[in-house]
């Protein structure tokens, strides 16, 4: 027994004498409990994917190609979004939802479609752009290269649009003037903007890329959005 009590001081002793020992177990902690990054989704109904499944929409499909192809490790998307949303009543629905993980490690913002189809003012849209930017970058803890904005896509091209007798051209004039109006107020605080207007002009009305109202997105869709997205994000973590 006295044999074992002395073994078992030298081992106290010893552990206590050599420094290498508690920054080995530190190091071995750190390595066995990675990184878990968070990820805040705001936006309408575009983010929140009207008329997919949950799984289809784009904040969750980049997170689980995050998960699946990358070695860090993604928390489930904390989406604040509604469809039919402005910019002004996400700013309340934020306030409402009160989220807490600040600071996210990645903030996405698309909004604005719902500002041009309600025939607001560009010069409107810019000051609640900007308050909006302002606050997704505080979200991201104050660092705009953790923040990605998306183009509005252009629901002219749609089914929906083209039974109502939408004027295409109009609405065309109207978004491009709203994206332009989006990407220098990125450029200005050095925030990513990623354009999705185009590729949907090509393929927003194809059956295969709309949801069952002939309006929003299909799920193919948001998968185009995910990889512009996922090939942005999966080298920053």
């Amino acid at each position: 027994m006295m044999k074992w009590m002395h073994l078992a001081g030298f081992l106290l002793g010893f552990a206590a004498c050599n420094p290498s020992g508690p920054k080995s177990n530190e190091s071995e902690t750190t390595s066995m409990n990675p990184k878990t990054f968070s990820y805040l989704a705001l936006g309408d109904s575009y983010t929140i994917g009207e008329g997919v499944p949950e799984e289809d929409r784009y904040p969750n499909q980049l997170v689980f190609r995050l998960n699946r192809e990358t070695d860090a490790q993604w928390k489930e998307a904390e989406i604040i979004a509604k469809t039919g949303w402005t910019v002004d009543e996400l700013d309340e629905g934020i306030n409402q939802a009160a989220p807490t993980g600040e600071p996210y490690d990645l903030v996405t913002l698309l909004i604005g479609v719902n500002n041009q189809y309600r025939g607001r003012s560009v010069d409107e849209y810019r000051v609640d752009f900007e308050q909006m930017l302002r606050r997704a970058i505080r979200f991201a803890g104050n660092l705009p290269d953790h923040v990605v904005v998306l183009s509005i896509p252009d629901w002219a091209v749609t089914p929906f649009a083209s039974k109502r007798g939408t004027d295409q051209n109009k609405v065309k004039q109207e978004i491009d003037a709203y994206n332009d109006t989006k990407k220098a107020i990125c450029n200005k605080f050095g925030v990513k903007f990623i354009d999705i207007t185009e590729d949907y002009r090509e393929i927003g009305n194809l059956p295969e890329m709309l949801a069952p109202d002939d309006l929003h997105p299909s799920g193919k869709v948001y998968e185009r959005w995910t990889e512009k997205l996922f090939e942005h994000v999966k080298n920053k973590y």
